[in-house]
């Protein structure tokens, strides 16, 4: 019974393993789509002539502050901490505790972002 659970354990590792690696994979596709596209744009706005004062505000809001980075800094690194933690954390096949962990650790990675903003705006 004991090595079933651990070929269980090692069958859902090598799930996760896979889905983390395609997810990551989709979301840096996805960045570098978005970033390639903002720069057409800001080229295409900027090569059409003369701007006006709502195609400069357009544009300021295009730019990229760091914060976005900043968040998804913060998240990743929140999210790997609990996958860590979670290894070793021992816990019975089929318990909710990972995912109620993970999703706590995740969620201080956000309001570690948030703390960090508002303290960067009081400034």
């Amino acid at each position: 019974m004991e090595n079933l659970i651990k070929f269980k354990k090692y069958i859902m590792d090598q799930h996760i393993a896979f889905f983390l690696v395609v997810a990551v994979m989709v979301i840096t596709i996805a960045w570098v789509i978005i970033a390639w596209y903002n720069y057409r744009l800001k080229k295409r706005i900027i090569d059409s002539g003369p701007l006006n004062d709502d195609a400069l505000g357009f544009l300021r809001n295009l730019k990229n502050t760091g914060n976005d980075t900043l968040k998804w800094g913060c998240i990743i690194f929140a999210g790997g901490l609990g996958l860590v933690v979670i290894n070793y954390i021992p816990y019975e096949f089929g318990s909710s505790l990972p995912y109620g962990l993970e999703a706590m650790f995740i969620a201080a990675g956000f309001l570690t972002y948030y703390a960090i903003t508002n303290r960067q705006q009081k400034q």
